[in-house]
């Protein structure tokens, strides 16, 4: 194999995807290559750009369109930290890329096949090859870490309220 592996990829992918969780964002990130180079990065946004359209793989999309000046991504692989939703999964479909390498499942809301499988729908005008799993353990434990995270801030938030109403009486 010429180049670099999948695995190297998602490494660098894992690296924007720290990027989305320092500025409060999901922690996932994107990279769109095309012959061993990368053309496109992106991580979640939404939040901080007020964008629901702003996930990282759409960001890298964007990029790599302005990269190529073509709205034909041909011939890229698009490694994402977290499997593509409906949206994003839409707009590799529009866009042509060759494959996803993905690390992690979204049960929830997965578009490359947990859930839905936009991209190899027999009746999409295009289909995309689908690697999943790629460094799967090391995506999974970002997500899982972030949420967990999460979920005690807000406990953490609720019980200091709790006790700031207990101690204005």
């Amino acid at each position: 194999m010429n180049g670099y592996s999948d695995e190297y990829w998602m490494r660098q992918a894992l690296s924007l995807a720290l990027r989305a969780q320092a500025e409060g964002e999901v922690p996932v990130g994107a990279l769109l290559v095309l012959d061993n180079q990368v053309i496109g990065e992106g991580w979640n946004q939404p939040i901080g750009r007020h964008d629901p359209t702003a996930h990282a793989e759409i960001m890298a999309l964007r990029q790599g369109g302005v990269t190529l000046q073509n709205y034909r991504l041909l011939n890229t692989t698009l490694y994402i930290t977290l499997e593509p939703c409906v949206m994003c999964a839409g707009a590799m479909v529009h866009s042509r890329i060759r494959r996803l390498v993905y690390g992690a499942n979204d049960e929830k809301t997965g578009a490359a096949g947990s859930l839905v499988d936009i991209l190899r729908h027999p009746g999409m005008n295009h289909q995309v090859e689908i690697v999943p799993g790629v460094l799967a353990p090391e995506c999974t434990t970002m997500l899982s870490n972030f949420f967990r995270l999460r979920r005690e801030q807000k406990k953490a938030l609720k019980l200091a309220q709790q006790a700031a109403k207990g101690g204005d009486s």
